[in-house]
């Protein structure tokens, strides 16, 4: 496996993705005593071009380690954010990559990665039951978190009226934080 500098990976993305790349970051910062360099890419896709993307990633290395997908309610589309760490195991070489594809709330689906990468299975589930984003193929859509009489359509991570704010209550001896005013 070669090493790539984060310049030379990001225009490997853009050459796989074509104009499924929309844009990407490369951060760096001084990290621990002895003040080594840690690189962070953040590379933005479309949709469409996501799957590829996931594969390139594996071209990267054969088996890249996917922490957690970070989804965010944005309005009008939920922003998912897959958090890879590639070059593990080489020493001051390792690098985190976040993958971040946005999807519209009008076609909340996303498809599965699990055939790329298997344990991507318990975090899109916890994207399908806490945000709506269906995973399309996935092998295994039932809850992780949610109980079975959990009411259908309310996310509990949704700002939007699929939210679960009629849902939410004061615990006996706390204050509620936020209070309508009166006119």
């Amino acid at each position: 496996m070669e090493i790539l500098s984060p310049e030379k990976i990001v225009d490997g993305f853009k050459v796989a993705l074509g104009d499924g790349f929309i844009d990407s970051k490369i951060y760096q910062k001084e990290v621990a005593v002895k003040k080594n360099i840690f690189t962070s890419i953040w590379i933005h896709v479309k949709r469409e071009a996501f799957r590829k993307a996931v594969e390139h990633i594996c071209e990267l290395q054969e088996y890249p380690h996917l922490a957690i997908i970070s989804p965010s309610d944005r309005g009008d589309d939920v922003e998912l954010i897959y958090h890879f760490t590639i070059y593990y195991g080489h020493h001051l070489q390792e690098l985190s990559l976040g993958l971040r594809v946005d999807v519209p709330k009008s076609d909340l689906k996303i498809p599965t990665i699990t055939d790329i990468i298997p344990g991507a299975l318990f975090t899109e589930r916890e994207t399908q039951e806490m945000m709506g984003v269906e995973v399309v193929g996935i092998p295994d859509n039932r809850r992780l978190f949610l109980p079975d009489d959990f009411p259908e359509g309310i996310y509990p991570w949704r700002k939007d009226e699929t939210g679960p704010e009629d849902m939410l209550r004061v615990l006996p001896g706390r204050q509620q934080k936020w209070q309508q005013v009166k006119e």
